[in-house]
C-alpha cells in the first residue's frame, strides 16, 4: 500500500513539473517574440536615421557642387566676370575708406 501511495505522489509531482515546463515554454515563446519585435523596431529606427543622414549628405554635396560650378563659370568668364562678381559684393571697410579719401 505504501508503494502505491509513493508512486501516486510521484505521478502527481511529475504532472506538476510537466505543467510548469509547459508554462515556462509558453513564456519563453512570448519573450522571444517581444525580443524580436524590439530588435525590428530598433533596426527601423536606425535605418530611418541612416536615410536622414544620407539625404542631408546629398543636399550638402549638391550645394557644394553648385557652388563649385558657379566658381568655375566665374573663372571661365575671365576678368570681366570676376570684376562683376567683386562689384556685386559688399565692399570691405578699408575699401570704403580709400574711396572716401580719393
Amino acid at each position: 500500500m505504501s508503494k502505491s501511495l509513493l508512486s501516486a505522489d510521484l505521478v502527481t509531482t511529475l504532472k506538476l513539473i510537466q505543467t510548469d515546463i509547459k508554462n515556462l515554454r509558453s513564456q519563453a515563446v512570448k519573450v522571444r517574440a517581444a525580443l524580436k519585435a524590439a530588435r525590428l523596431a530598433d533596426s527601423e529606427i536606425k535605418s530611418a536615421a541612416r536615410a536622414e543622414k544620407a539625404t542631408v549628405r546629398a543636399a550638402k554635396k549638391a550645394a557644394r557642387i553648385e557652388k563649385l560650378e558657379a566658381k568655375l563659370l566665374a573663372m571661365k568668364v575671365g576678368t570681366v566676370g570676376s570684376i562683376a562678381i567683386r562689384t556685386n559684393k559688399k565692399p570691405s571697410a578699408c575699401t570704403t575708406v580709400y574711396q572716401m579719401a580719393a
